[in-house]
């Protein structure tokens, strides 16, 4: 009996998926990606003699997705580990590694091809809701980061209209730590809680909800896993967004305006005088600090394919925010701007550019401001050199950021290369606070050259081999503001990896 309803559930659903096809699409993506990697100064500069890390990390992901004329369905579950980090035997220390990236739906509110919906003032209106990725222009402000293994998401929703060539994306967020029973208010802790951390007299004592310890009395949050690039303490607690964007002939024009919003925590200690004190914060303290950020970006080609000297792709940008950082420092001209072009004959492209990430000006900066230009949710590993010096996990430098660069590419049907160089240097005086510097001595601003080479091979329609090698040779100055010392690190960084990426689509027709 039981075989036969097995029988019968495998018969129905393929019936119900050969129906389906009439109406729907569905589609189901795997994704495995290995990246072996050898490190000796990636992020910062390692100390001098020491050993290179060497590891092999692994992304699995299964997308499911369902697309309808009224509505999308998208939903994609991983799991991100170090081999070797488990457990022969599996137990709550290994912790929990699998998760859901994505799952959201998008459903169409209006469709002006779509006879049926009688009311169709614009051309397309739909709401895109649920845990998703946020993808715009080149990734530089919002991205999903893939480079990573894990990846970023937003739970969030989407108003997306579009309109005689114009598009526009209204997006909203609100995070909470918990649905309990019993928990009143609105207050938001922006972090992983450890679950416990040493006093000062080395005594092992529990944190509660609702209070992150810090390094010290003052200090930096110190949280159970890291929170995203540019080395967030604190995730935000709500967000708004506006991004418009129209092409016109050969140029694309966006616009962006995105307000996130940090709860506000007070300074405090947990323990006694017996057992010693945990700094921290805590976040029970009513309001935000408010954060805008808002620009453009114009992105264009001249010539084409076809003509003597090919054609030339630009791209100029320029960002602006104020209000408070997640700190309730007050943003005074806090700004990102640049421009790069490419010139592409046949196969090969090559062309400069130029950045700048606002920092603080040592020498007029005041207490409780900041100058700092903060890349919000972006991936910084595709533009600030590959060896995540900048806007990473591990900061970035006080005095801001400029990075002059040459960028060279080879695309073929299957080998891709490239080849970039980075100068990159404060964008503001910094002060050499070291013991034996003058008072009011300021610091170089060359920060170091960065190389980085890549090859890319595609072995079939699913499967990619990926080779990365790169060079930071730094200086005291990134030593120094990235680490606060100087002439203790060996200046030359390398790391180089292997990736394998292999994502089958199972449900594709074969050719």
């Amino acid at each position: 009996m039981k075989y036969t309803i097995n029988r019968l559930t495998v018969a129905c659903i393929i019936l119900l998926v050969i129906q389906s096809n009439l109406f729907a699409q569905f589609s189901l993506v795997g994704q495995v990606r290995t990246r072996t990697e050898r490190r000796n100064g990636l992020g910062n500069l390692a100390p001098k003699d020491a050993p290179a890390a060497f590891f092999t990390s692994q992304r699995t992901r299964l997308t499911f997705g369902y697309k309808w004329e009224r509505v999308q369905f998208q939903t994609s579950i991983q799991d991100i580990r170090v081999w070797g980090q488990d457990a022969a035997t599996i137990n709550n220390a290994d912790g929990n590694r699998l998760m859901v990236h994505e799952a959201w739906a998008d459903v169409t509110l209006i469709n002006r091809a779509d006879t049926t919906i009688k009311f169709r003032p614009i051309d397309n209106l739909s709401l895109k809701i649920g845990r998703q990725e946020l993808v715009y222009d080149d990734v530089r402000l919002l991205g999903n980061l893939d480079w990573l293994q894990q990846g970023r998401r937003f739970d969030a929703a989407l108003l997306k209209a579009q309109h005689r060539g114009w598009a526009l994306d209204l997006g909203v967020g609100f995070n909470q730590n918990t649905d309990a029973f019993g928990v009143v208010g609105d207050n938001y802790t922006p972090g992983n809680i450890p679950v416990s951390a040493l006093s000062t007299k080395n005594v092992t004592l529990t944190i509660p909800a609702g209070f992150i310890p810090t390094a010290g009395k003052g200090g930096a949050p110190v949280l159970a896993t890291p929170l995203s690039t540019n080395g967030q303490n604190q995730q935000f607690k709500s967000f708004q967004m506006a991004y418009l964007t129209r092409k016109f002939n050969q140029t694309k024009f966006s616009a962006l305006l995105f307000k996130d919003d940090f709860q506000k925590y007070r300074s405090d200690s947990l323990g006694s005088a017996t057992a010693g004190y945990v700094y921290g914060r805590r976040y029970d303290v009513p309001g935000t600090n408010s954060r805008v950020t808002y620009g453009a970006m114009l992105v264009g080609q001249l010539g084409d394919g076809s003509s003597k000297l090919g054609k030339v792709l630009w791209q100029a940008f320029a960002y602006g925010q104020n209000g408070k950082d997640r700190d309730g420092l007050s943003l005074k001209k806090a700004y990102h701007y640049g421009g790069n072009f490419m010139f592409q004959k046949g196969l090969l492209s090559f062309g400069p550019g130029y950045e700048v990430l606002s920092g603080n000006d040592a020498t007029t900066i005041q207490s409780g401001e900041t100058s700092r230009f903060d890349p919000l949710y972006g991936t910084p590993h595709r533009h600030w050199g590959y060896m995540d010096y900048f806007y990473v996990g591990t900061g970035s430098p006080a005095g801001g950021l400029q990075d002059a660069f040459l960028k060279v590419k080879y695309a073929g049907t299957r080998l891709t290369t490239t080849f970039d160089v980075h100068y990159f240097a404060l964008a503001a005086p910094t002060y050499n606070r070291m013991p034996d510097a003058p008072v009011g001595a300021l610091l170089s601003n060359k920060l170091g050259m960065e190389y980085d080479f890549l090859v890319n091979y595609a072995l079939n329609k699913f499967t990619s081999l990926e080779f990365g090698y790169s060079i930071m040779k730094g200086t005291n100055s990134l030593e120094y503001t990235k680490q606060g010392t100087m002439d203790e690190k060996n200046k030359l960084g390398t790391w180089s990896y292997l990736m394998i990426n292999i994502r089958p689509d199972f449900l594709a027709a074969k050719r």
